[in-house]
């Protein structure tokens, strides 16, 4: 394709986005520049607009994400994960099981193969849910497929009860820092702590590694009052913006027509594991101090950097929310592979993933 068609689409997509972003805001939803882009992205894509993110990009607004998230956090989080640690551990373990059962129901109906059904339900980051798929003989695209559904879906579902038990606020104030003098060299330090941050995690291989490195550096340096986190909102509206497009993009029409008859089981499949998440949410309201929003949030199984945006733009309990999301990020990279295993054992005999 040229470079001016190229080009053109692109603008054609930035406008839709806008629109759409602007149309969410003034209904008030949380996180209107990350579900608009991806509402027009998801359109574009199936419509076959060969557009994509390049992953250094995705990185990139993922480490500012890291970095907004950083400014929310305070020695709260860890005394939250101290004082109701296996509380949260038994919020992740239902939140992974639930998908487990997903995944056995899907198979024992023969809606898809085992393995495949299992890491497309694991409620884990994306990425590297598709990854590890892959490496232990699964379709990735077929998991790809399902992860990203999951992923729109949470965004969302989370969008719209975060816009319903929210009071309305102004659209530019959600999910943004704090008005305050956005000097030069707290700028200039928010942007080292995501590259720094971003660039040692990756090269560790920790899990959402552009996400996480600058979340916990810049956590530590903010509450210690050790450097500012501040970042003008231009940057944050693009990082937004460039998350929702990455995720929307993924939803081709190429990818549509191969899994087109899996796609009912897919849904089905994704509701399923919404709604168990959820009324395991409203049981977590009866057990611990928390509305049902921050319960929400902290269950949904969606990916950490489009929670973590909702979860600030709104009224949710930021700490618990990220704590447990964390968490479960590293026990589904660590369980993933078991549970597809049992998950795959429970295929029916004449399937080529029996056993």
């Amino acid at each position: 394709m040229s470079v001016s068609k190229t080009l053109g689409l692109w603008a054609a997509l930035l406008a839709a986005s806008g629109l759409l972003a602007y149309g969410l805001a003034s209904a008030h939803f949380p996180a209107a520049l990350l579900l608009g882009p991806m509402l027009a992205a998801i359109a574009f894509g199936v419509r076959g607009a060969p557009l994509r993110v390049p992953k250094p990009g995705f990185q990139g607004a993922q480490a500012l994400i890291g970095c907004l998230v950083a400014h929310a956090i305070n020695p709260e989080i860890a005394g939250t994960i101290l004082d109701d640690g296996f509380l949260i551990l038994l919020v992740v373990l239902v939140t992974v099981l639930a998908g487990g059962i997903v995944g056995y129901v899907l198979t024992r109906m023969r809606v898809l193969p085992g393995t495949t059904a299992a890491w497309g339900s694991s409620p884990g980051r994306a990425a590297a849910m598709v990854a590890m798929a892959e490496e232990y003989g699964s379709d990735p695209r077929l998991v790809a497929f399902m992860q990203y559904v999951r992923v729109a879906a949470v965004v969302l579902s989370a969008s719209v009860v975060a816009r319903l038990l929210t009071e309305p606020v102004a659209a530019s104030s959600a999910g943004t820092m704090p008005a305050q003098a956005l000097a030069p060299i707290s700028v200039l330090t928010t942007l080292c702590v995501a590259v720094i941050g971003a660039g040692i995690a990756l090269a560790l291989r920790l899990p959402a590694g552009a996400l996480i490195g600058p979340m916990i550096l810049g956590a530590g340096l903010h509450a210690t009052g050790l450097a500012s986190i501040v970042l003008p909102p231009v940057l944050l509206d693009a990082a937004y913006a460039t998350i929702g497009w990455y995720v929307g993009l993924r939803f081709t029409r190429e990818t549509l027509r191969e899994t087109f008859h899996a796609l009912p089981g897919i849904l089905v499949a994704t509701v399923a594991v919404i709604l168990l998440c959820a009324g395991w949410a409203f049981g977590l309201t009866r057990i611990l101090p928390i509305d049902f929003l921050t319960a929400f949030l902290a269950t949904s199984p969606g990916g950490l950097d489009s929670v973590a945006i909702i979860a600030v733009g709104s009224k949710a309990d930021v700490s618990f929310v990220l704590a447990v999301q964390t968490l479960r990020l590293f026990v589904v990279l660590i369980t993933g592979p078991l549970l597809a295993k049992w998950v795959a054992r429970a295929a029916p005999p004449d399937t080529p993933e029996a056993g």
